[in-house]
């Protein structure tokens, strides 16, 4: 007999026993990070690697290709050779900077359930993004299309435990004058969630900023007194910062939205081959970019971050979820702390399949950022190829992941009735507690239910048809985008949006800037 069974056969005699159709609670959209930060370097160690980047950026400078964004840093202090566009910054400039900087960032969503806050000790989970393909078991790996990212964004905002719309793939179908539109018409027709706002020249950001202003009913002064979106801001390592990223982090300050600043640096490649050489370099870019945002407006919403891994020396591959890679994490996290800013790590994957390497490398990636007190985390689900592709599969199989690491999160009471003592007394020694009142009161409700993963026996799941986890994940987003609901949408609005988008892609659109 079966626990189920065993459980309908007592229910009609035990009044507080669990419902037949009880469901387990759960909340993964507010999540604390229940860890202990973990240290990979000493104190002393950080503080010479925070010294090191300061002297980087005053004596050996950080290239900026942007005239404005010279300017910024001039006006601020700063040493400025026009001729070879280096920027040196004094540490004085960095200081007041990081007096500035918020150390908590509320972030309004589409609806109020979804609003985020930034800050040490928060948690929020976005899948991967920016990859130009797509792939699935069904019409597998292609260029990223429209179609796809509309899909994706339905996926993630099925799922509670996905917090932020990251730019999933990007929708190659689409011309990049018009591409903006696409991008912002899917995040907020389809999600209530965070949206994203690539920051590719003043144009595309200044639309894409009045779309989400007009969506949402804001008056210009409403949208600016509170962070409503997010940019990535890459620096190109080593000690860079081209044109579209600058423009980015001026745009972003000057609108008080969030800019997550993230210097990309492989240990070997762009950075320095050792952790603490590469965390070196990163931390000086991080800085600089987290300058210009202060300069530009004192108090603008940004964020600290890192995506530092290694490269597979013999081919010069990237390589992620890494020892290096999650050493890195852990640095990061220290610095992070050592500015009280709240921080973007990253996890990831370079295998080429949705296979068992594709899990080890991500989840060991994801483990890090957890341990390191990460507050955002992006490539947590989906990403494969170091980022050329979106894995509907693996998005599907990460999820259980992440929805595990979210009820670590919860709290875990040991109230008296926890602690089961009448439990104990009445099951007798070499019994069982099956059929205990303290099991069938709490049966349905006290384990997570895996998503994704098959807990039956060899004989049943052969029975069932001998399915993989990935045949499962591909059944589980099919059945997703063909009956999920979404959010409620305002109609009137998607309408409004969607003839100004009609307007100015009529007009020419808005060509990004290099």
């Amino acid at each position: 007999m079966t626990l189920r069974e065993n459980a309908g056969r007592r229910r009609t005699r035990r009044g507080n026993a669990a419902s037949a159709h009880e469901k387990r609670k759960v909340d993964y959209r507010r999540l604390r990070n229940p860890f202990p930060p973990m240290n990979v370097f000493s104190e002393d160690r950080i503080e010479a690697i925070h010294d090191a980047a300061l002297n980087v950026l005053e004596t050996l400078g950080i290239k900026v290709l942007l005239p404005d964004a010279r300017r910024f840093l001039r006006s601020g202090g700063a040493r400025v050779d026009e001729a070879t566009e280096m920027v040196y910054i004094g540490r004085d400039m960095v200081v007041a900077a990081l007096e500035t900087a918020p150390a908590s960032i509320p972030v309004t969503a589409g609806a109020r359930h979804r609003d985020i806050t930034l800050e040490l000790g928060n948690l929020v989970f976005q899948p991967g993004a920016g990859a130009p393909h797509a792939t699935d078991l069904t019409r597998g790996r292609r260029p990223g299309t429209d179609s796809d990212f509309r899909e994706l964004i339905r996926l993630t905002q099925h799922f509670d435990v996905l917090h932020m719309v990251p730019p999933l793939i990007e929708p190659q179908d689409v011309p990049t004058h018009l591409r903006h539109y696409a991008t912002m018409d899917a995040q907020l027709s389809l999600s209530d969630k965070v949206p994203f706002i690539f920051s590719r020249g003043t144009p595309q950001v200044e639309q894409s900023f009045e779309i989400l202003r007009d969506f949402r009913g804001l008056s210009d002064s409403a949208f600016q007194a509170g962070a409503h979106c997010y940019t990535i801001i890459n620096t190109n390592s080593p000690r860079t910062l081209d044109i579209p990223m600058a423009q980015g982090l001026i745009d972003f300050a000057k609108a008080n939205q969030v800019s997550i600043v993230t210097p990309f640096t492989l240990m070997g490649a762009m950075a320095p081959i050792t952790v603490a050489g590469a965390m070196t370099l990163s931390h000086a870019e991080a800085l600089a970019a987290i300058t210009l945002t202060q300069l530009v407006r004192p108090g603008a919403p940004v964020c600290y971050g890192t995506f530092t891994s290694n490269v597979d020396m013999r081919s010069g591959a990237p390589a992620f979820g890494t020892p290096e890679h999650f050493k890195a994490s852990l640095a990061a996290g220290q610095l992070a702390r050592r500015l009280g800013l709240p921080w973007r790590c990253a996890s990831g994957s370079a295998a080429n399949l949705n296979d068992v390497q594709a899990a080890n490398e991500t989840q060991f990636g994801t483990w890090g950022c957890l341990m390191a007190g990460a507050t955002v985390i992006i490539h947590a689900a989906g990403w494969l190829e170091g980022g050329l592709t979106v894995s509907y599969e693996k998005l599907i199989t990460d999820l259980e992941v992440l929805q595990m690491v979210a009820e670590l999160c919860a709290e875990t009471p040991a109230q008296e009735a926890e602690i089961g003592l009448d439990a104990v007394a009445e099951v007798q020694p070499g019994g069982h507690f099956f059929g205990a009142a303290h099991t069938m009161e709490r049966y349905q409700t006290a384990f997570y239910e895996p998503i994704i993963g098959d807990l039956s026996n060899f004989g049943t799941w052969e029975e069932r048809g001998a399915k993989d986890t990935t045949t499962r994940a591909c059944e589980m987003w099919q059945r997703i985008l063909a009956d999920a609901p979404g959010p409620k949408m305002d109609d009137t609005a998607v309408a409004r949006m969607r003839d100004y988008i009609r307007a100015k892609s009529e007009a020419g659109g808005a060509p990004p800037e290099s």
